[in-house]
């Protein structure tokens, strides 16, 4: 079975189960074109995709039909004439996207909006017409998902329309929930495209889309998008994958026994619930190896026992039965209903094993919680509506908050799901904050998926004088750095110290759950942050703030790097005899070169060098913020240049390694390290997140080519999925 032909069948599978059915596209694209029909006839083309909507919210009467037939007439007639890369009339995405969104319970504005998510876009249909049709509410999604144009934004284009769609997100996350189908529906339909646009394309998915997803709590949605992608960027493994799950099925199916056991011990204990088996899908399977280091997987680990009920109180009484009437493994034991997880997700997360010690997981949960962890922010509904007006997707409407309005409406929403207003978690507060502080497109896109790739969150009870003054939330691995600039934002820069749990700390200590600390500060204006604090802040907003502090306030002239060290080639060969070359040159006879501190250029890169004081030439990289800013100061640049010398020692290198975490994986990373005739002068390693790691090594190269090499020999090492230079990326060692 080829691995499209087995993703196709897995993937058929799996959304029967969820109950995001695919729709024939080319029955679609016959509908679309046989017209809009009438007023009194719904169009063919939305007869099925009214049928769900209503499955999932009785309540929607006649005028939700009106405005959804409304939606597909404006867009049917705009996009009339279009088509996809795959011949199919255009027509059929924006109905796709709108039925992958209606399966998982959005209300009417969101499918309208989808219906109309590209007709701003690519058609000659403008955002006023759209507010004089559909209202305000449909005019803001619409715009919110909207791209920018690359004809004004060049490369900037695709950073900054994420930049405006996180922002219109903080506003109304339905905005994030289309752009999420958006995505799914085109990632459905990659094959029709070039290999290098196909991996270009699932590479932003994997970076930005898939960990946004998680972060909403729309599983059904990041589930797929993460096979996909999966099968994209490592067809050879995912095809293994496949392999094992298709042989996995033809075998006895042992989680089918124990949920008939389990269906027994409920009945006779009189807990009316439904027992129903959770298969695994692709990527879950490929970690669950690389978590047992490559060892055969049993029958149990293809799939997980799912146990749904009514009440909260009936989660634990079913746990009650599986711990007495099977043996539990107790380091299994999660209580996620007690402790939600950050995206919304509650369930009890246990695993048992039988009479003959065959083990099983076992999720419990409502019926609502599983609609959530499905759904996510998509099974809160429109986050404007008053609490008279929320309705379940099973048509029970949650328990009134009073009020109307805006603010009422959060707080009805709040209210009705037992969550402190989950249409604005804290992480997207966050994130909006620091991305108004990026300086310019590369950073936020740097910044962005850095930020995502932080899918924990600790929290840390801070002291002001002894004084508590609250509490913070930080991803798991942030430093006391992250922690002082998240409390007092650009005065971050102030803290000369801390102490943890009571006890004097340094500043790169990284914080663990529940940690106390007290930050000392220094009201002196001179006070300001070292450059090595970027070795230990991980969060954007430090980030940002250090390194615009560094730019605007340049060392002084000594305390930058020469570039005149001397050097001896270190070649696998030893020499003695230092070469008194200087390693950049500059257009400007006499000038003493300088390699500068905060961008830290080695060959090849572009370069280019400003006079600064004493007469001594700066080089920069040309996309160094400092060669910007100087430039529109006004300053006049000089031609700089590489000469073929290497500073004693080498030059120093940050690479960071992103894997699916395994045994062994810290040693064979290591081993191709030395194996490529590079020397490790520091690694850390992040706890796993997800099952996913990430390496940080600080290496010596002999010369600046042997990077390209080094990275290349990384990512074939089994597991890994991306390896990249840290910012700022090298540095040449002093001699």
């Amino acid at each position: 079975m080829s691995a499209d032909n087995a993703m196709d069948v897995q993937r058929a599978a799996e959304a029967r189960r969820r109950g995001l059915r695919r729709i024939d596209l080319r029955r679609l694209g016959r509908a679309a074109l046989l017209g809009p029909g009438t007023r009194d006839r719904l169009p063919g083309a939305i007869e099925h995709l009214i049928k769900v909507h209503r499955a999932r919210h009785p309540q929607a009467g006649p005028e939700a039909v009106e405005t959804l037939r409304r939606a597909y007439v404006l867009a049917e007639s705009s996009h009339r004439g279009q088509t996809r890369k795959s011949g199919e009339p255009y027509i059929t995405h924006p109905l796709a996207v709108t039925l992958i969104l209606a399966e998982l319970g959005a209300e009417t504005t969101t499918l309208t909006a989808s219906l109309l998510h590209d007709t701003v876009e690519d058609t000659d249909v403008t955002l006023d017409q759209v507010r004089e049709e559909f209202g305000a509410e449909v005019t803001y999604l619409v715009d919110g998902v909207t791209k920018l144009e690359k004809v004004d934004h060049g490369a900037a284009a695709e950073p900054e329309t994420f930049r405006k769609m996180l922002v219109a997100t903080g506003s109304d996350v339905r905005v994030m929930s289309i752009k999420l189908a958006d995505r799914l529906h085109n990632v459905r339909t990659l094959g029709v495209m070039r290999p290098d646009k196909q991996a270009r394309i699932a590479k932003v998915t994997r970076d930005v889309l898939i960990p946004l997803a998680e972060r909403l709590g729309v599983q059904a949605l990041k589930t797929e998008l993460e096979d996909r992608v999966f099968a994209i960027l490592h067809p050879a493994e995912y095809a293994r994958t496949q392999a094992m799950i298709a042989a996995n099925a033809e075998r006895p199916d042992l989680l089918a026994t124990i949920a008939e056991d389990l269906r027994k011990v409920l009945r006779e204990a009189d807990i009316a619930a439904e027992v129903a088996i959770r298969p695994r899908h692709a990527v879950s399977v490929h970690r669950l190896l690389l978590k047992r280091g490559g060892a055969q997987l049993g029958g149990g680990d293809f799939g997980r026992l799912l146990v749904l009920v009514g009440e909260d109180a009936d989660c634990y009484a079913v746990l009650g039965e599986l711990h007495t009437c099977f043996t539990p493994v107790i380091a299994e034991f999660k209580d996620f209903i007690a402790a939600p997880k950050f995206n919304l997700y509650q369930s009890l997360h246990t695993a048992i094993a039988d009479g003959r010690g065959r083990i099983a997981e076992v999720l419990v949960r409502t019926r609502q919680m599983h609609r959530v962890a499905e759904a996510g922010v998509i099974a809160l509904g429109d986050p404007h509506a008053t609490a008279e007006h929320l309705q379940a997707a099973d048509g029970t409407a949650p328990p009134a908050a009073g009020g109307a309005g805006r603010t009422a409406a959060r707080s009805a929403v709040a209210e009705a799901w037992g969550r402190v207003d989950p249409t604005q978690p804290g992480w997207l507060a966050r994130l909006l904050e620091w991305q108004r502080d990026a300086p310019d497109p590369d950073t936020f896109w740097s910044a962005l998926r850095d930020d995502l790739a932080q899918d924990r969150e600790i929290t840390v009870f801070t002291a002001e004088g002894g004084d508590a003054s609250g509490t913070i939330r930080l991803p798991a691995g942030a430093s006391c750095v992250d922690a002082a600039y998240a409390v007092h934002g650009e005065g971050g820069r102030r803290c000369i110290g801390v102490r943890v749990n009571g006890r004097l700390a340094p500043l790169g200590t990284r914080l663990r759950d529940g940690d106390s600390l007290q930050l000392l500060l220094d009201d002196a204006a001179a006070s300001h942050p070292a450059a090595e604090w970027l070795e230990h802040a991980t969060t954007p907003a430090a980030r940002i703030a250090i390194t615009r502090w560094l730019a605007e306030h340049p060392a002084p002239v000594d305390d930058d790097q020469p570039a005149a060290a001397p050097a001896a080639r270190p070649a696998r060969a030893a020499s003695s005899v230092p070469s008194a070359q200087p390693v950049a040159v500059a257009d400007l006879p006499g000038a003493a070169v300088r390699l500068a501190r905060c961008c830290t250029p080695v060959p090849p890169d572009a370069v280019t060098g400003f006079v600064i004081r004493g007469g001594a030439v700066t080089v920069h990289r040309v996309e160094c913020p400092s060669t910007a800013r100087m430039t529109a100061a006004g300053r006049t640049s000089v031609p700089v240049g590489w000469r073929d010398v290497t500073p004693a020692g080498g030059y120093r290198a940050t690479v960071l390694a992103e894997a699916l975490s395994r045994p062994r994986l810290l040693a064979d990373l290591t081993e191709v390290i030395a194996t490529e005739g590079v020397g490790i002068v520091s690694a850390a390693v992040e706890p796993p997140q997800e099952h996913r790691v990430r390496h940080t090594y600080t290496v010596e190269l002999p010369d600046p080519q042997a990077l390209a090499g080094l990275m290349r020999a990384m990512r074939a090492v089994p597991g890994v999925y991306d390896v990249y230079r840290a910012k700022p990326a090298v540095t040449a060692c002093r001699s």
